[in-house]
């Protein structure tokens, strides 16, 4: 097993050809994340970890499988098979500390937003709150807290964030209380993270601060992709104008250093 450097990156390209999603692109095109490898010139298995996911593809390998590395200290990490047969090795590596669930994801299509609805949205924002963009300040305040840490977590700094990032949140009496960023970010576009303080839910926040967002990145003519861990976050994309694509398996992995 091989840990791929950014030079060497291109090799497991042919083995996640078949992906549509931004985060293995943020690792091949070298912004963020790490790959491994089961053999660097002639790879047939590959694993990339970016932020809390880990995506497999290729002939499935238990070595692969079993790599969580040293740097990796969240408390749990999500696995996404690239077969079935990955999903297998996944639940006989991890047997009870995992949780399998479905994720949505949504076409990725550049003319499909309506800017005036998305305006709209943000016009709807009662006068108590007010949408800011993320500067050094914010950036700092959002990874302090839980609830709004992901929101910068992939960036080390706010000079990375700032050169490459994209982000708002809401106020209200100066506090943050929801936020619209990119999670990571590819050639192309952003990922969009959103998230809102528990008792500010339901107000219509996340929509009007991810309709600005989305409205920044159509200035500035990248892609705000989207993808849902539940059914509610679906629900929002879709009225932000997101076509469903497909959902897909996801492990979330637990408890994973007592055993391994």
């Amino acid at each position: 097993m091989y840990c791929l450097s950014k030079e060497d990156m291109y090799r497991i390209n042919p083995i996640f050809d078949n992906w549509n999603e931004t985060m293995i692109w943020s690792c091949l095109q070298g912004y963020m994340g790490t790959a491994w490898t089961d053999d660097v010139k002639n790879p047939k298995s590959a694993q990339i970890i970016v932020g809390d996911f880990c995506f497999f593809d290729g002939i499935p390998s238990l070595d692969l499988v079993k790599n969580i590395p040293d740097y990796y200290r969240a408390p749990c990490i999500l696995m996404v098979p690239g077969s079935d047969e990955w999903g297998t090795l996944i639940e006989q590596e991890y047997k009870d500390n995992y949780h399998k669930f479905m994720r949505y994801a949504f076409k990725k299509e550049s003319r499909i937003f309506n800017t005036e609805r998305l305006q709209s949205y943000i016009k709807k924002l009662s006068v108590e709150y007010k949408i800011q963009r993320v500067d050094e300040k914010i950036f700092n305040n959002v990874k302090r807290e839980q609830w709004s840490k992901d929101l910068c977590s992939q960036f080390s700094s706010y000079n990375e964030y700032k050169k490459i990032g994209l982000g708002f949140v809401i106020t209200h009496n100066s506090d943050i209380v929801c936020g619209a960023s990119s999670y990571t970010v590819y050639n192309e576009g952003i990922e969009i993270e959103i998230d809102t303080k528990e008792e500010y839910r339901r107000k219509g926040l996340a929509l009007a601060c991810a309709s600005k967002l989305i409205l920044e990145c159509l200035k500035k003519n990248i892609y705000p992709s989207w993808d849902s861990a539940n059914k509610e976050s679906a629900a929002l994309a879709k009225k932000l104008g997101y076509n469903f694509e497909s959902e897909y398996s996801t492990y979330e992995i637990t408890n994973f250093r007592q055993d391994h």
